[in-house]
């Protein structure tokens, strides 16, 4: 999978984020100096499919770009997406949708199974500014 820099104001979220969540992983971000773990995002929307909190954690430390790996997500087959809260219907449609909208899901209502995950980058903060 290639990792490709997006600006930060090109994104779209299709969900709310947990505040608590939040300051840990901006902490672990600020603390390492790089940023380990690309964004999920949709090629044709670019709606966030996983890394709300990362994405929102770079928007608070005034970065420019965030590393991201862009899928066809409507049509991988091999990605899959579920609710984490029963109370929600959730499939790749409504979850574009969704980030398409001024509405967005609460946080956690959406879980994705992406099978090629990077986790280990070590792109500099200095790099994304």
């Amino acid at each position: 999978m290639q990792v490709s820099l997006i600006d930060l104001s090109k994104l779209k979220e299709h969900e709310k984020i947990d505040k608590k969540h939040l300051i840990k992983i901006k902490h672990l971000i600020e603390k390492s100096g790089v940023f380990k773990e690309p964004i999920i995002v949709d090629k044709d929307n670019l709606v966030i499919l996983d890394g709300h909190h990362r994405f929102n954690s770079c928007k608070q430390l005034g970065l420019a770009k965030i590393p991201c790996i862009t899928v066809d997500y409507l049509n991988d087959q091999k990605i899959r997406v579920v609710a984490r809260q029963n109370m929600f219907k959730v499939n790749k449609k409504i979850v574009i949708n969704m980030g398409l909208s001024k509405n967005v899901f609460p946080a956690k209502t959406t879980k994705h199974y992406i099978p090629y995950r990077v986790k280990q980058l070590k792109i500099s903060l200095r790099k994304l500014y």
